[in-house]
């Protein structure tokens, strides 16, 4: 929304996003800014200093009209425009315009469609579904990405409006390789690339040898990664 607002310079006409909140019979809002805001109600370390564009609670925003310290006392229990606004993130909404929305929503729904062809596989095939069937089934199930929870606390609800569409599963899998002493050194970083190293030890012929675990998604990539690596000298075997 477009609004007056005194940055400490004068009182400017400028476009502000706001936090909501409708309480006791009162109107609360004050002008953020919402990536910060949507990382604080992610959970991630963000202080409410760092949200607010002012640390004045308005009951207008547009007309530049204060809330009462008398209100904020009787709703909130508090006059602290902090303490305030940090019950209002809990409580209360984030206006975003459709720009914004759309950015955070895309944003995430990558992340989630990467995370399901990583981690995921067709139970029929043990093949991890490609990016462009997960994008078309999501399109089929018609999910909508919800802004303000991670993608991560959104990806269980999601599969289980994929499942119907195809066939999904969530499998590890554990690997028992040898690399050749030549290759054991540079080939470090790519062992604990994708997978948990469940053991280790190292064979009379300086051979490295290893069992890993790791998403049933990812063992192709990880064994074409290996082998690149190895220059195709290294032994793999799934654990049954």
């Amino acid at each position: 929304m477009w609004g007056t607002f005194d940055g400490g310079g004068g009182r400017e006409r400028v476009q502000l996003n706001l936090l909501r909140l409708d309480k006791g019979g009162e109107h609360f809002e004050v002008p953020i800014r919402p990536d910060r805001a949507i990382a604080y109600k992610e959970g991630k370390d963000v202080a409410v200093s760092e949200i607010l564009e002012s640390e004045n609670i308005f009951s207008d925003c547009q007309r530049g009209e204060l809330a009462s310290e008398k209100h904020m006392e009787t709703v909130f229990g508090t006059k602290d425009p902090i303490e305030v606004a940090k019950i209002m993130l809990e409580e209360g909404n984030i206006q975003l315009n459709s720009a914004e929305r759309d950015k955070v929503r895309e944003q995430k729904r990558n992340k989630i469609v990467a995370t399901i062809a990583r981690d995921a596989i067709d139970p029929k095939t043990k093949l991890p579904h490609p990016v462009e069937r997960i994008e078309l089934a999501m399109k089929e199930a018609r999910i909508t990405i919800d802004e303000f929870r991670t993608a991560e606390n959104q990806i269980e609800d999601i599969i289980s409006k994929l499942r119907p569409i195809i066939p999904i599963s969530f499998e590890k899998r554990v690997l028992k390789i040898r690399i050749p002493g030549a290759s054991a050194g540079k080939a470090q970083h790519a062992a604990r690339e994708f997978g948990t190293i469940k053991h280790e030890t190292w064979g009379d012929d300086g051979s490295w040898l290893i069992s890993v675990e790791l998403s049933g998604g990812l063992v192709d990539k990880y064994v074409q990664k290996l082998n690149n690596v190895t220059h195709g000298s290294c032994e793999v075997k799934e654990i049954k």
